[in-house]
């Protein structure tokens, strides 16, 4: 038997359709759709900021040599720690070991004719009492006396430049860190003052630098607590570090260093923190987000982001009323912390609010409520 069209359309409709939809097409009404409500979460908190920086190091020197000559010895290895002291290099001393004899040999060459002028000098002041010297023979002899100190005192200048070359020869750190490779090769000709030999940074502690922007940097300044100052009220603002892989636990240190002023090009400010590295692991260079507080400990709200909807231009929640039916209210929200959106305004903390379940849900709607709980803390993927 062959069934009308419109019969066979009518069937596939019911097919589709729930059972509300059949009982609506039966003539009953459809009953309230279920959503899940809850408390917000109301406790202590302070706003926080995320800002991406790189760690730089505090002390960094390129290792250059101090007198020329040809590099003779490389005393470490490449990349390995070092400590202050510790020698690196050594440029062949055997000419600069000859220039110290010399030096010292005319130290002594001086000093025996200072000697000698001296006494010349003393027989002349004991002629003049007699009158057996004339003034001009005298002051010949004074003269003779005074170019031989000014002689002996240039001679051991020379000497203690020649025992400063000497010494300069033996290249040291100047610093504790970590070193780089040797950038030249035993053998090779170093010009003092010029060539880089090699350079050295320190690890422990370092220090983290990164831009913030002129709106936060006017939220953090116009706190209590200082902001993104490096002290307030002698107490230092900490900073909490976390690495672009997230595999370590977060680090803390302190700001120590805010800018003087904005560039006006990008509009940020320089602002830095300091974190100890006693393990090492932390290398200049490296990325990184540091979080700051940015503001005093205020009572809070707490809703899970997808308990919050959006109406136009506005944000929005569902507020569970009398008999079961929900009411929108605008909301003004912030960032999140623990898991959690903050409700800067809108709510007064005490409402049962839809978190699950918006796209069933119309204003003045009635609903089927099933309470739970929300968690203090939530995992980082909202769960």
């Amino acid at each position: 038997m062959r069934f009308p069209r419109s019969v066979l359309f009518s069937s596939v409709l019911l097919s589709w359709f729930p059972v509300a939809s059949l009982a609506m097409a039966q003539g009953g009404p459809a009953p309230p759709p279920p959503v899940t409500v809850a408390k917000p979460i109301v406790k202590d908190i302070v706003e926080q900021d995320d800002f991406i920086g790189r760690f730089e190091a505090i002390d960094q020197v390129d290792i250059r040599a101090r007198v020329s000559g040809y590099l003779d010895k490389v005393h470490f290895q490449d990349g390995t720690f070092v400590k202050a002291g510790d020698p690196l290099f050594t440029i062949d001393p055997r000419p600069y070991r000859n220039a110290l004899e010399q030096a010292q040999s005319a130290v002594t060459s001086s000093q025996v004719r200072l000697e000698f002028a001296q006494s010349d000098l003393d027989r002349a002041e004991q002629l003049r009492k007699t009158g057996n010297i004339t003034d001009q023979l005298y002051d010949q002899r004074r003269q003779s006396f005074l170019t031989s100190k000014a002689e002996l005192d240039r001679a051991q200048a020379a000497l203690r430049q020649a025992q400063l070359d000497v010494e300069f020869t033996e290249i040291k750190s100047p610093l504790s860190g970590r070193i780089s490779r040797k950038l030249v090769s035993e053998g090779n000709l170093v010009n003092a003052n010029d060539t880089i030999l090699t350079n050295v940074l320190s690890l422990d502690p370092i220090q983290f630098y990164f831009d913030v922007d002129e709106r936060s940097f006017l939220a953090f300044s116009r706190q209590s607590r200082g902001g993104t100052n490096s002290s307030a009220n002698g107490e230092t603002n900490e900073v909490v570090l976390r690495l672009t892989d997230e595999r370590l636990e977060p680090r803390k240190g302190h700001l120590d260093f805010v800018d003087n002023r904005l560039d006006s090009a990008s509009g940020t400010i320089r602002v830095r923190a300091v974190f100890e590295n006693k393990d090492r692991f932390l290398t200049p260079g490296l990325f990184g987000r540091v979080t700051i507080g940015a503001s005093d400990p205020y009572r809070g709200i707490l809703l899970p982001d997808e308990a919050i909807g959006s109406d136009q231009d506005r944000r929005v929640v569902y507020v569970l009323g009398e008999n079961n039916t929900v009411n929108l209210k605008p909301v003004r929200i912030g960032p999140r912390i623990d898991g959690y959106r903050v409700i800067r305004d809108g709510l007064a903390g005490n409402e049962t609010v839809v978190v699950n379940g918006l796209v069933r849900v119309r204003p003045g709607a009635p609903v089927t409520p099933q309470m739970t709980t929300l968690p203090p803390v939530r995992e980082r993927n909202g769960s």
